[in-house]
């Protein structure tokens, strides 16, 4: 699942943030990147989705 939400990150920008966090600041912060230039939309969206998953993988069960 991670893959398919980079590569849509990669490809439609906004649609990589809103499967990864929803509606929110990132992905407003991420429609404005994108209408400014694909390039800057997708570097963010990348960076989002890292972060994410980043932050998903710091969270270990308590066994």
């Amino acid at each position: 699942m991670k893959l398919a939400r980079l590569l849509l990150g990669l490809v439609l920008p906004p649609l990589g943030v809103f499967l990864t966090v929803g509606i929110g600041p990132s992905f407003l912060i991420n429609v404005l990147l994108t209408l400014l230039g694909w390039l800057p939309g997708s570097i963010h969206a990348v960076w989002v989705i890292a972060k994410y998953e980043e932050a998903l993988n710091r969270q270990e069960p308590i066994s």
